[in-house]
């Protein structure tokens, strides 16, 4: 099972078998029948995550709202999505953590963010190997400034 795909039915099934259970039901048998719901939820098909922000919008689009008034919320920074998985990726230990033996502290989290991304991009490309082009910011604006140079033939 991946980090971000649904339990499926065999997932279920493993997941069953480690902790002895025979089915989803036997680990509510000992909640009473009589406060048990005794029909199936009425819950629409699951959605995306982005239709259930619109869909959420919509309903709150019935009030009335900073849209609607002035408002100085957010200094600027209106209008964008941001997915849930960005708050979970971000929040990762392995982000936050300051340990590392060979780099100072916070390189770590630049480290690990090279990493995920060198691993992704090898995976997505079936290539054993790939490459983050840059460390950080000073040699980034360094190889800007030198591709600068080399395409206006510039010095300055």
């Amino acid at each position: 099972m991946t980090r971000y795909t649904p339990a499926t039915d065999a997932d279920r099934g493993e997941m069953l078998a480690v902790i002895g259970a025979g089915s989803i039901e036997e680990l509510f048998a000992d909640i009473p029948e009589s406060v048990r719901l005794q029909r199936p939820l009425a819950l629409p098909d699951g959605m995306a995550e982005q239709d259930v922000h619109d869909h959420l919008a919509a309903l709150a689009g019935r009030n009335r709202h900073c849209d609607e008034e002035v408002s100085f919320v957010g200094a600027g920074m209106y209008d964008h999505y941001v997915p849930a998985l960005v708050d979970s990726i971000t929040q990762r230990s392995e982000f936050l953590t300051p340990y590392t033996p060979y780099q100072p502290e916070v390189s770590q989290g630049g480290l690990q963010v090279m990493f995920e991304f060198q691993t992704a991009i090898s995976e997505l490309t079936g290539l054993p190997v790939a490459n983050a082009s840059l460390y950080d910011g000073p040699s980034s604006i360094a190889a800007a400034a030198y591709l600068a140079k080399l395409e206006t033939g510039r010095t300055r």
